[in-house]
Protein backbone atom coordinates (compact mmCIF):
# COMPACT_ATOMS: atom_id res chain seq x y z
CA UNK A 1 0.00 0.00 0.00
CA UNK A 2 1.02 3.68 -0.77
CA UNK A 3 -0.11 6.74 0.59
CA UNK A 4 -0.10 10.05 -2.26
CA UNK A 5 -1.48 13.32 -2.19
CA UNK A 6 -4.94 14.15 -4.18
CA UNK A 7 -2.80 16.06 -6.51
CA UNK A 8 -0.49 13.04 -7.48
CA UNK A 9 -3.63 10.46 -7.95
CA UNK A 10 -4.05 9.33 -11.53
CA UNK A 11 -6.83 7.47 -13.56
CA UNK A 12 -6.01 4.12 -13.82
CA UNK A 13 -5.18 3.90 -9.43
CA UNK A 14 -6.74 1.91 -7.49
CA UNK A 15 -7.73 3.73 -4.39
CA UNK A 16 -8.31 1.54 -0.95
CA UNK A 17 -9.49 4.74 1.17
CA UNK A 18 -9.00 8.12 2.53
CA UNK A 19 -6.42 8.70 4.44
CA UNK A 20 -6.52 12.92 5.05
CA UNK A 21 -9.76 15.20 3.79
CA UNK A 22 -10.96 18.61 5.29
CA UNK A 23 -14.17 17.65 4.53
CA UNK A 24 -16.56 14.64 5.25
CA UNK A 25 -16.05 12.09 2.11
CA UNK A 26 -15.99 8.76 2.63
CA UNK A 27 -15.09 5.87 0.02
CA UNK A 28 -17.70 3.38 0.41
CA UNK A 29 -16.35 0.90 -1.47
CA UNK A 30 -12.11 0.40 -2.40
CA UNK A 31 -12.13 0.47 -6.56
CA UNK A 32 -10.31 1.95 -9.40
CA UNK A 33 -10.15 5.42 -10.04
CA UNK A 34 -10.89 5.88 -14.04
CA UNK A 35 -11.39 9.35 -14.89
CA UNK A 36 -9.73 12.91 -14.08
CA UNK A 37 -13.84 13.93 -13.51
CA UNK A 38 -13.77 11.18 -10.30
CA UNK A 39 -10.82 13.10 -9.38
CA UNK A 40 -12.06 16.53 -9.52
CA UNK A 41 -14.74 15.43 -7.06
CA UNK A 42 -12.79 14.39 -4.43
CA UNK A 43 -10.21 17.22 -4.32
CA UNK A 44 -14.08 19.53 -4.30
CA UNK A 45 -15.09 17.61 -1.17
CA UNK A 46 -11.98 18.09 0.61
CA UNK A 47 -9.56 14.92 -0.10
CA UNK A 48 -6.08 15.59 0.53
CA UNK A 49 -4.60 12.35 0.81
CA UNK A 50 -5.44 8.73 -0.43
CA UNK A 51 -4.42 5.35 -0.10
CA UNK A 52 -3.60 3.33 -3.63
CA UNK A 53 -3.02 -0.44 -4.04
CA UNK A 54 0.22 0.14 -6.28
CA UNK A 55 -0.10 -3.60 -7.74
CA UNK A 56 -3.73 -2.93 -8.90
CA UNK A 57 -2.70 0.37 -10.79
CA UNK A 58 -4.21 -0.07 -14.82
CA UNK A 59 -2.23 -0.05 -17.74
CA UNK A 60 -3.25 2.26 -20.69
CA UNK A 61 -4.74 -0.70 -22.33
CA UNK A 62 -6.47 -2.00 -19.08
CA UNK A 63 -7.85 1.32 -18.32
CA UNK A 64 -9.22 2.13 -22.22
CA UNK A 65 -10.92 -1.48 -21.77
CA UNK A 66 -12.58 -0.94 -18.19
CA UNK A 67 -13.89 2.78 -19.58
CA UNK A 68 -15.31 1.00 -22.52
CA UNK A 69 -17.12 -2.32 -20.54
CA UNK A 70 -18.17 -3.41 -17.47
CA UNK A 71 -14.67 -4.33 -15.96
CA UNK A 72 -13.16 -2.99 -12.94
CA UNK A 73 -15.12 -1.19 -10.81
CA UNK A 74 -14.55 2.96 -10.22
CA UNK A 75 -14.06 4.23 -6.21
CA UNK A 76 -17.49 4.83 -4.79
CA UNK A 77 -17.22 8.03 -3.51
CA UNK A 78 -19.81 9.46 -1.02
CA UNK A 79 -20.04 13.28 0.45
CA UNK A 80 -21.07 12.80 4.01
CA UNK A 81 -22.66 16.33 5.12
CA UNK A 82 -23.74 15.61 8.69
CA UNK A 83 -25.58 19.16 8.61
CA UNK A 84 -27.62 18.77 5.77
CA UNK A 85 -31.08 19.52 6.44
CA UNK A 86 -34.21 19.68 4.27
CA UNK A 87 -36.71 21.36 6.45
CA UNK A 88 -36.59 24.59 8.68
CA UNK A 89 -36.77 24.27 12.07
CA UNK A 90 -39.65 25.74 12.89
CA UNK A 91 -41.29 23.66 10.55
CA UNK A 92 -40.07 20.61 11.63
CA UNK A 93 -41.23 21.48 15.77
CA UNK A 94 -45.12 20.38 15.53
CA UNK A 95 -43.94 16.58 14.47
CA UNK A 96 -40.68 16.11 16.62
CA UNK A 97 -43.03 17.84 19.87
CA UNK A 98 -45.53 15.02 18.86
CA UNK A 99 -42.65 12.54 18.51
CA UNK A 100 -41.21 13.76 21.81
CA UNK A 101 -44.55 13.31 23.63
CA UNK A 102 -45.40 10.40 22.32
CA UNK A 103 -42.17 8.88 23.45
CA UNK A 104 -42.67 9.83 26.99
CA UNK A 105 -45.85 7.88 26.56
CA UNK A 106 -44.40 4.64 25.79
CA UNK A 107 -41.92 5.23 28.38
CA UNK A 108 -44.03 5.56 31.15
CA UNK A 109 -45.47 2.74 29.60
CA UNK A 110 -42.59 0.50 29.33
CA UNK A 111 -41.85 0.75 32.76
CA UNK A 112 -44.98 -0.22 34.02
CA UNK A 113 -44.65 -3.36 31.77
CA UNK A 114 -41.52 -4.29 33.18
CA UNK A 115 -43.13 -3.62 36.69
CA UNK A 116 -45.83 -5.65 36.31
CA UNK A 117 -43.82 -8.30 34.62
CA UNK A 118 -44.11 -8.28 31.13
CA UNK A 119 -42.33 -8.20 28.04
CA UNK A 120 -40.86 -4.99 26.74
CA UNK A 121 -42.94 -3.50 23.49
CA UNK A 122 -40.21 -3.84 21.35
CA UNK A 123 -41.49 -2.51 17.76
CA UNK A 124 -43.17 0.86 19.82
CA UNK A 125 -39.60 1.54 20.53
CA UNK A 126 -37.80 0.55 17.40
CA UNK A 127 -40.94 2.97 15.41
CA UNK A 128 -39.90 5.47 18.06
CA UNK A 129 -36.45 5.40 17.24
CA UNK A 130 -37.04 5.83 13.60
CA UNK A 131 -38.89 8.69 14.14
CA UNK A 132 -36.57 9.74 15.80
CA UNK A 133 -34.15 9.55 13.25
CA UNK A 134 -36.10 10.71 10.65
CA UNK A 135 -36.49 13.92 12.55
CA UNK A 136 -32.57 14.23 12.83
CA UNK A 137 -31.98 13.93 9.62
CA UNK A 138 -35.09 16.29 8.25
CA UNK A 139 -33.67 19.10 10.60
CA UNK A 140 -31.96 18.14 13.88
CA UNK A 141 -31.94 21.53 15.65
CA UNK A 142 -35.85 20.55 16.31
CA UNK A 143 -35.38 18.03 18.19
CA UNK A 144 -32.16 19.38 20.18
CA UNK A 145 -33.76 21.85 20.83
CA UNK A 146 -36.81 19.76 22.55
CA UNK A 147 -34.35 18.22 24.96
CA UNK A 148 -33.04 21.07 25.82
CA UNK A 149 -36.54 22.88 27.07
CA UNK A 150 -36.93 20.00 29.82
CA UNK A 151 -39.43 19.27 32.75
CA UNK A 152 -37.72 19.37 36.56
CA UNK A 153 -40.13 16.68 37.69
CA UNK A 154 -39.61 14.35 34.47
CA UNK A 155 -36.03 13.34 34.63
CA UNK A 156 -36.20 9.88 34.68
CA UNK A 157 -38.55 9.66 31.42
CA UNK A 158 -36.74 12.83 29.85
CA UNK A 159 -33.50 11.85 29.84
CA UNK A 160 -33.72 8.42 28.27
CA UNK A 161 -35.54 10.35 25.14
CA UNK A 162 -32.84 12.77 25.24
CA UNK A 163 -29.74 10.45 25.13
CA UNK A 164 -31.77 8.69 22.51
CA UNK A 165 -31.93 12.15 20.87
CA UNK A 166 -28.44 13.17 21.06
CA UNK A 167 -27.03 9.85 20.22
CA UNK A 168 -28.79 9.63 17.13
CA UNK A 169 -26.98 13.06 16.31
CA UNK A 170 -23.85 12.26 17.28
CA UNK A 171 -24.37 8.65 14.96
CA UNK A 172 -25.73 11.02 12.10
CA UNK A 173 -22.30 13.58 12.27
CA UNK A 174 -20.04 10.02 12.58
CA UNK A 175 -21.63 8.93 9.16
CA UNK A 176 -22.84 5.42 11.00
CA UNK A 177 -25.49 3.82 8.82
CA UNK A 178 -28.78 4.07 9.11
CA UNK A 179 -29.60 0.26 10.67
CA UNK A 180 -26.98 0.75 13.11
CA UNK A 181 -28.19 4.45 14.42
CA UNK A 182 -31.51 2.76 14.96
CA UNK A 183 -30.12 0.44 17.35
CA UNK A 184 -28.02 2.89 19.00
CA UNK A 185 -31.05 4.97 19.19
CA UNK A 186 -33.56 2.07 20.37
CA UNK A 187 -31.21 1.11 23.10
CA UNK A 188 -30.24 4.57 24.36
CA UNK A 189 -34.47 4.98 25.00
CA UNK A 190 -33.76 1.36 26.94
CA UNK A 191 -30.60 2.44 29.08
CA UNK A 192 -31.95 2.99 32.18
CA UNK A 193 -35.06 0.64 32.11
CA UNK A 194 -33.58 -1.53 35.28
CA UNK A 195 -34.28 1.82 37.22
CA UNK A 196 -37.77 0.59 37.41
CA UNK A 197 -36.30 -1.68 39.88
CA UNK A 198 -34.85 0.47 42.19
CA UNK A 199 -36.80 1.82 45.15
CA UNK A 200 -38.64 5.36 44.63
CA UNK A 201 -36.78 6.76 47.68
CA UNK A 202 -33.23 6.25 46.39
CA UNK A 203 -34.36 7.29 43.18
CA UNK A 204 -36.07 10.65 43.95
CA UNK A 205 -33.67 11.62 47.19
CA UNK A 206 -32.70 14.99 46.89
CA UNK A 207 -29.50 15.14 48.54
CA UNK A 208 -26.05 12.97 48.10
CA UNK A 209 -26.76 8.76 48.37
CA UNK A 210 -25.25 6.94 51.41
CA UNK A 211 -23.00 4.25 50.57
CA UNK A 212 -25.28 1.79 50.36
CA UNK A 213 -27.83 3.70 48.43
CA UNK A 214 -24.92 4.22 46.14
CA UNK A 215 -24.28 0.28 45.68
CA UNK A 216 -28.13 -0.54 45.57
CA UNK A 217 -28.02 2.59 42.59
CA UNK A 218 -25.30 0.92 40.63
CA UNK A 219 -27.27 -2.34 40.08
CA UNK A 220 -29.85 -0.58 37.57
CA UNK A 221 -27.34 -1.16 35.00
CA UNK A 222 -27.23 -4.39 35.68
CA UNK A 223 -30.88 -4.78 35.13
CA UNK A 224 -30.80 -2.61 32.30
CA UNK A 225 -28.63 -5.15 30.30
CA UNK A 226 -31.04 -7.84 31.32
CA UNK A 227 -34.00 -6.89 30.52
CA UNK A 228 -33.07 -5.30 26.83
CA UNK A 229 -30.81 -8.43 26.81
CA UNK A 230 -34.29 -10.59 27.00
CA UNK A 231 -35.88 -8.41 24.76
CA UNK A 232 -34.37 -9.24 21.75
CA UNK A 233 -32.84 -6.21 20.58
CA UNK A 234 -29.54 -7.28 19.58
CA UNK A 235 -25.93 -6.34 20.92
CA UNK A 236 -25.71 -2.98 20.70
CA UNK A 237 -28.45 -1.98 22.29
CA UNK A 238 -27.93 -4.66 25.10
CA UNK A 239 -24.53 -3.10 25.40
CA UNK A 240 -25.42 0.51 25.77
CA UNK A 241 -27.70 -0.49 28.51
CA UNK A 242 -25.55 -2.38 30.71
CA UNK A 243 -22.41 -0.49 29.82
CA UNK A 244 -23.03 3.22 29.78
CA UNK A 245 -21.30 3.63 33.24
CA UNK A 246 -18.25 1.43 32.62
CA UNK A 247 -15.39 4.00 32.07
CA UNK A 248 -12.10 3.22 30.19
CA UNK A 249 -9.89 2.77 33.09
CA UNK A 250 -12.37 -0.05 34.55
CA UNK A 251 -13.29 2.01 37.38
CA UNK A 252 -16.93 2.55 36.07
CA UNK A 253 -19.73 -0.21 37.16
CA UNK A 254 -21.50 -2.60 37.25
CA UNK A 255 -18.85 -4.73 35.65
CA UNK A 256 -15.54 -2.95 35.64
CA UNK A 257 -14.95 -3.17 32.06
CA UNK A 258 -11.78 -1.54 30.85
CA UNK A 259 -11.31 -0.12 27.21
CA UNK A 260 -10.64 -3.08 25.29
CA UNK A 261 -13.51 -4.44 26.42
CA UNK A 262 -15.67 -1.24 25.17
CA UNK A 263 -16.71 -0.77 21.88
CA UNK A 264 -17.33 2.52 19.98
CA UNK A 265 -21.12 2.36 20.82
CA UNK A 266 -20.69 2.18 24.43
CA UNK A 267 -17.85 4.91 23.96
CA UNK A 268 -20.51 7.34 22.39
CA UNK A 269 -23.23 6.34 25.26
CA UNK A 270 -21.07 7.12 27.80
CA UNK A 271 -20.44 10.39 26.32
CA UNK A 272 -23.96 11.16 26.13
CA UNK A 273 -25.17 9.57 29.24
CA UNK A 274 -22.88 11.81 31.47
CA UNK A 275 -23.48 15.08 28.84
CA UNK A 276 -27.07 15.35 29.84
CA UNK A 277 -27.31 13.62 32.86
CA UNK A 278 -25.23 17.40 33.67
CA UNK A 279 -27.10 19.61 31.82
CA UNK A 280 -30.22 18.62 33.48
CA UNK A 281 -32.53 20.86 35.41
CA UNK A 282 -33.96 18.37 38.55
CA UNK A 283 -35.73 19.54 41.10
CA UNK A 284 -33.14 19.67 43.52
CA UNK A 285 -30.29 20.26 41.43
CA UNK A 286 -29.53 22.85 38.86
CA UNK A 287 -28.44 21.68 35.46
CA UNK A 288 -25.18 22.98 33.98
CA UNK A 289 -24.27 25.10 30.98
CA UNK A 290 -23.26 23.04 27.84
CA UNK A 291 -19.72 24.19 28.16
CA UNK A 292 -19.45 23.72 32.01
CA UNK A 293 -20.63 19.66 30.87
CA UNK A 294 -17.76 20.08 28.07
CA UNK A 295 -15.44 21.21 30.66
CA UNK A 296 -15.81 18.30 32.86
CA UNK A 297 -15.89 15.71 30.07
CA UNK A 298 -12.73 16.97 28.99
CA UNK A 299 -11.24 16.89 32.35
CA UNK A 300 -12.15 12.76 32.39
CA UNK A 301 -10.00 12.38 29.50
CA UNK A 302 -8.63 9.94 28.34
CA UNK A 303 -9.22 7.71 31.91
CA UNK A 304 -12.70 7.61 31.66
CA UNK A 305 -13.62 8.81 28.14
CA UNK A 306 -12.57 8.68 24.81
CA UNK A 307 -10.72 11.62 23.78
CA UNK A 308 -11.25 11.50 19.90
CA UNK A 309 -15.21 10.96 20.20
CA UNK A 310 -15.71 13.54 22.88
CA UNK A 311 -13.85 15.96 20.18
CA UNK A 312 -16.55 14.58 17.91
CA UNK A 313 -19.71 14.92 20.22
CA UNK A 314 -18.62 18.80 21.06
CA UNK A 315 -18.16 19.65 17.05
CA UNK A 316 -21.85 18.14 16.52
CA UNK A 317 -23.59 19.58 19.73
CA UNK A 318 -22.04 22.87 19.59
CA UNK A 319 -21.20 24.92 22.30
CA UNK A 320 -24.05 26.73 22.15
CA UNK A 321 -26.52 23.84 21.46
CA UNK A 322 -30.17 24.92 20.14
CA UNK A 323 -32.31 25.42 22.76
CA UNK A 324 -29.42 27.34 25.23
CA UNK A 325 -30.30 30.52 26.58
CA UNK A 326 -28.07 32.84 26.24
CA UNK A 327 -27.18 36.90 26.89
CA UNK A 328 -25.71 39.14 24.12
CA UNK A 329 -23.69 41.81 24.92
CA UNK A 330 -26.77 44.83 24.48
CA UNK A 331 -28.22 43.07 27.14
CA UNK A 332 -30.78 41.10 25.32
CA UNK A 333 -31.81 37.37 26.27
CA UNK A 334 -32.65 35.03 23.57
CA UNK A 335 -32.65 31.29 23.03
CA UNK A 336 -30.30 29.41 20.26
CA UNK A 337 -32.94 28.67 17.26
CA UNK A 338 -30.46 27.21 15.05
CA UNK A 339 -26.63 26.19 14.38
CA UNK A 340 -24.08 27.55 12.56
CA UNK A 341 -21.55 25.07 12.04
CA UNK A 342 -19.53 27.15 9.69
CA UNK A 343 -19.18 29.79 12.63
CA UNK A 344 -20.22 27.56 16.00
CA UNK A 345 -19.90 30.97 18.04
CA UNK A 346 -22.61 33.02 15.43
CA UNK A 347 -25.72 31.02 15.84
CA UNK A 348 -29.47 32.12 15.07
CA UNK A 349 -30.99 33.65 18.45
CA UNK A 350 -34.67 34.58 18.79
CA UNK A 351 -34.48 37.02 21.55
CA UNK A 352 -37.39 38.42 23.57
CA UNK A 353 -36.15 39.75 26.41
CA UNK A 354 -33.96 42.36 28.12
CA UNK A 355 -31.89 41.83 31.31
CA UNK A 356 -31.48 45.35 31.84
CA UNK A 357 -34.89 47.01 31.51
CA UNK A 358 -36.08 43.53 32.89
CA UNK A 359 -38.98 43.23 30.09
CA UNK A 360 -40.15 41.35 27.43
CA UNK A 361 -39.73 42.61 24.15
CA UNK A 362 -41.04 42.00 20.50
CA UNK A 363 -39.65 38.27 19.26
CA UNK A 364 -36.78 38.66 16.57
CA UNK A 365 -34.41 36.69 15.64
CA UNK A 366 -30.65 38.18 15.03
CA UNK A 367 -28.34 36.10 13.24
CA UNK A 368 -25.20 36.34 14.84
CA UNK A 369 -22.93 35.44 11.31
CA UNK A 370 -24.79 38.33 9.37
CA UNK A 371 -21.86 41.05 8.87
CA UNK A 372 -24.68 43.50 9.43
CA UNK A 373 -25.34 42.30 13.44
CA UNK A 374 -22.83 43.89 15.31
CA UNK A 375 -24.47 42.37 18.59
CA UNK A 376 -22.26 39.27 20.46
CA UNK A 377 -23.01 36.76 22.44
CA UNK A 378 -21.70 36.81 25.56
CA UNK A 379 -22.62 33.98 27.53
CA UNK A 380 -24.98 30.85 28.28
CA UNK A 381 -27.08 31.38 30.91
CA UNK A 382 -29.55 29.60 33.53
CA UNK A 383 -33.34 30.67 33.15
CA UNK A 384 -33.86 31.26 36.89
CA UNK A 385 -31.48 34.28 36.82
CA UNK A 386 -33.89 35.83 35.40
CA UNK A 387 -37.53 34.13 36.42
CA UNK A 388 -38.34 33.11 32.61
CA UNK A 389 -40.29 30.54 31.83
CA UNK A 390 -38.49 29.05 29.63
CA UNK A 391 -40.75 26.01 28.29
CA UNK A 392 -43.86 28.46 28.12
CA UNK A 393 -42.10 30.66 26.17
CA UNK A 394 -40.37 28.07 23.52
CA UNK A 395 -43.96 26.31 23.38
CA UNK A 396 -45.45 30.21 22.46
CA UNK A 397 -42.52 31.56 19.89
CA UNK A 398 -40.93 28.56 18.48
CA UNK A 399 -44.03 26.07 17.65
CA UNK A 400 -45.58 26.78 14.27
Amino acid sequence: MKTITINDLKPGMFVVGVTQQAGNVRVKSQGWVRTKGAIGALQKAGVLEVEIDPDKTLQAKQQKQAQSDEGPHEADVTVHDPWHKTTSVEAELDLATTLYEEAKGLQEKAFADVKAGKAIAVDEFKQTASGFIDSIFRNQDALACIARIREKDSYLLEHSLNVSILMSIFAKHLGLERDIIEQLATGALLHDIGKIKISSQILNKPGKLSDDEYRLMMEHARYSYEIVGESGLGQIATEIAGFHHERLDGSGYPYGKKADALSQYVRMAAIVDVYDALTAERVYKVGLTPIRAFRILKDGTPEHYDADLLAHFINCIGVYPVGTLVKLKSERIGIVASSNPQEPLKPVVKVFYHAKNMLYTEVKDIDLADKRVTDELEAAIKPEEFSIDLIRFFRHTMMP
